[in-house]
């Protein structure tokens, strides 16, 4: 018997995380598709909080599509009855709310629950929970509007609940604090900004964890280009743009902008250790990602924790794995089934 794959794709926000949203589910669509293991399914959210339902993430098909309200999709839903769902919504409704829906509906669904997710996507929660477990994290402080930051500069100023850059800016003078604050309040949907103590630059890397049995196994790292003084951390410009013809398309994939750190590496100890302990600190599930920055002295610090996968072939734990010797069909198979036993 086939396995029913729903992907959940969208946003219940913006139309730029909707576009985000369907560029990575069409590549995970097409990558993963195997009419002797899945019946792939599709449900698709718009920022007016419509949903479709198209018979594949093409631009034909959705607009095809025939929208339904929250009441009518729940019923299509109970329809559908799909073994598992695979989230592919990066907006914080949708790696919360409706992941919840998907548990008040008993649908099993890869990754991590979405109480997991609201702590991963508030940068202060997630820094205090894994300092409190013993990983390093980078000295900071939490302001709301109209306080004022007592950190000394250099610091890197950033919305709490903001992806992808956004809003980010590093002060290294007192006289640059209004204008980054200024722009990190625009972007912060709670309100909420956070100033943290810049760490120097030696190194910047990402780490992934996989669950598997028992025991949390630690991908190779992936490394991205930095300098210390043309480009000290990464923009928004770095990761996302979009062409002249409105095209979203990701920058940080190619060879020049981020490579896989040899397993050698006498950075990849620390790094995974941490990481295995920051992975149980924040009660993720399937896997995590972790960012972290390596300073002069080879001393890793962490910054934020990107729970999500979408599985496409330019997603971050998807290259690791493949680094690893596991292919994307395979990790995607061993995900739905890890889901579907859930059940």
């Amino acid at each position: 018997m086939r396995t029913v794959v729903l992907h959940l794709t969208g946003s219940a926000t913006t139309p730029f995380l909707a576009d985000l949203s369907l560029l990575y589910a069409r590549d995970c669509w097409t990558a993963t598709a195997d009419p002797t293991r899945y019946a792939m399914h599709l449900a698709h959210v718009s920022p007016d909080g419509s949903w479709r339902f198209p018979e594949d993430p093409g631009e034909r098909a959705l607009a095809e599509a025939d929208p339904l309200e929250l009441p009518q999709a729940v019923h299509r839903l109970a329809d559908l009855r799909p073994h598992v769902v695979v989230p592919q919504m990066f907006c914080r409704p949708g790696m919360t709310t409706y992941r919840s829906l998907l548990d008040l509906l008993g649908l099993p669904y890869v990754g991590n629950p979405a109480e997991v997710m609201a702590i991963g996507t508030d940068k202060a929660h997630t820094r205090a929970l894994l300092a409190a477990a013993g990983v390093p994290v980078p000295p900071a402080q939490l302001l709301r509007p109209g306080e004022q930051p007592t950190l000394a500069p250099p610091v890197v100023v950033k919305p709490v609940d903001s992806d992808n850059s956004a809003g980010v800016t590093l002060v290294r003078h007192e006289h640059e604090y209004p204008d980054a604050l200024a722009g990190a309040f625009a972007r912060a949907g709670s309100g909420r900004v956070l100033v943290e103590s810049y760490v120097e630059l030696g190194r910047e890397v990402r780490c992934g964890v996989l669950e598997r049995g028992g025991d949390l196994v630690c991908l190779p790292l992936e490394e991205y280009a930095l300098h210390p003084h043309e480009r000290p951390i990464r923009s928004q410009a770095d990761k996302l743009v979009r062409t002249a013809s409105g095209e979203l398309v990701m920058t940080a994939k190619s060879a020049e902008h981020a490579w896989i750190v040899d397993p050698g590496d006498s950075v990849t100890g620390p790094v995974h250790e941490a990481a295995r302990r920051a992975h149980r600190a924040l009660g993720c599930r399937d896997y995590s990602l972790f960012d972290v920055r390596i300073d002069p002295a080879g001393r890793p610090w962490f910054l934020e924790a990107g729970l999500y996968c979408s599985f496409a072939r330019t997603s971050v734990v998807v290259g690791m794995a493949e680094a690893a010797g596991t292919a994307l069909p395979e990790l995607f198979a061993t995900m739905v089934r890890r889901a579907r036993a859930r059940a």
